[in-house]
């Protein structure tokens, strides 16, 4: 049963209680209508705790906005949710995707993640397209999804808030790539959960790499914010010429500094027994965190993005399918994914409030006994890439 306002109540109980749901929760579809967000259709997500997220649909089915009893805990950036009609893909050397980077999840891929470049394009035997120009982190985020459905589902006295659509990433000889993808969140709940099912639509074998850009911002990350995973290994760190020159470790967030230059980690976390890898950022002074649940099998690779500088004060976690090595590196070294006609992989992402410090040393004691993370805030990036399994791999199944 739903637990509303200290109350927990049947569906029968709620209905007395209201003429409509929405007056509490639910789910309502709009449209954006100014600026460079104009036309953008958003559906709004209440779930009658205080949670309230938005899912841009002409933006992946990404999450815009997300906040917690009026307190923000997603990223909005200088670009804003602008509208994809004016993304310029190969723009400023593959770095417009910049100008489209906002909200609290980003999806990156379907063929490609990390810096662009020029990538081998041999499998869709077209002799015109010898190499095939990618940007920075892919072109699934800024394609809008063809909404199939969405509303507030009753199953006995549990009633689900969700959505469902499809993002084609397609084109004439080349990838043809299809994200299925359904959100859902529960009327009294704290966690959104995200449903992915990448397809191989068409019939080229087509490289696949994909992650979760998870962005956390203002007044959840705050000076003191602590990064909470269950690292076994600091593998790499993309500022290790200047390793300690910011003052920064990876622990512990600043305040907004002007100048700041971004850093970015990659870790090596396991899962729990069960596959589970949960990552958090806890803002101890408000007694609120946000955690961010995935499958190790599924997303192996863990980034940490910290982007301090003031005005784009953001803090991102990076649950990915490949190292930050990038697209060639992962051919080279058969790390790959690659996806014949009809061959899927599926993705499952949770993001949960952690209400209160109860809720913040649960989710602590959780993390720290599947592995203990360094407690110096500099340890030595060790390096030591594992291994990946690429090429075909079993079907998945939806």
């Amino acid at each position: 049963m739903p637990d509303l306002h200290g109350q927990s109540l049947t569906r029968r109980q709620i209905a007395e209680r209201l003429g409509d749901l929405a007056q509490v929760a639910g789910v309502r579809l709009m449209t954006l209508g100014d600026g460079v967000e104009r036309g953008i259709r958003m559906l709004e997500f209440r779930t009658g705790t205080g949670l309230r997220f938005t899912l841009l649909v002409d933006r992946a089915l990404d999450i815009g906005n997300c906040e917690f009893r009026g307190q923000a805990i997603g990223w909005n950036s200088p670009a804003g949710f602008r509208h994809p009609g004016l993304h310029e893909y190969e723009g400023e050397g593959g770095l417009s995707w910049m100008r489209s980077f906002s909200g609290l999840l980003v999806t990156c891929g379907l063929d490609h993640i990390l810096g662009g470049g020029d990538i081998p394009a041999e499998t869709y035997n077209y002799p015109g397209r010898v190499t095939q120009r990618q940007s920075l982190h892919g072109r699934v985020g800024t394609i809008p999804a063809r909404l199939t459905g969405y509303g507030e589902s009753w199953e006995g006295d549990r009633c689900l808030l969700w959505a469902e659509g499809i993002i084609r990433q397609s084109t004439v000889f080349g990838e043809d790539l299809h994200l299925m993808r359904r959100v859902e969140a529960t009327v009294g709940g704290d966690e959104i959960r995200v449903r992915d099912r990448v397809l191989n639509h068409g019939f080229a074998r087509t490289p696949h790499m994909f992650f979760y850009h998870v962005n956390l911002g203002w007044p959840l990350l705050d000076e003191g914010a602590r990064y909470l995973a269950p690292i076994r290994d600091v593998i790499w760190a993309a500022h290790a010429e200047s390793y300690t020159a910011q003052g920064v470790g990876y622990r512990v967030a600043p305040p907004p500094r002007c100048g700041f230059r971004e850093q970015v980690w990659q870790h090596e976390a396991p899962g729990d027994a069960d596959g589970r890898r949960p990552v958090a950022l806890v803002n101890d002074r408000l007694g609120l965190g946000f955690e961010i649940e995935t499958r190790a099998a599924q997303l192996p690779c863990l980034y940490e993005w910290q982007n301090f500088q003031a005005g784009h004060y953001a803090f991102g976690i990076e649950p990915s399918t490949h190292h930050v090595l990038g697209n060639l590196a992962a051919r080279e070294r058969g790390e790959m994914i690659w996806l014949e006609h009809d061959e899927t992989r599926c993705y499952d992402l949770t993001l949960r409030v952690l209400d209160g410090a109860a809720a913040i040393s649960e989710a602590e004691r959780r993390i720290t006994a599947i592995a203990r993370q360094p407690d110096e805030d500099y340890p030595t990036p060790s390096g030591i890439f594992p291994p990946l399994e690429g090429g075909p791999r079993p079907r998945s199944t939806p």
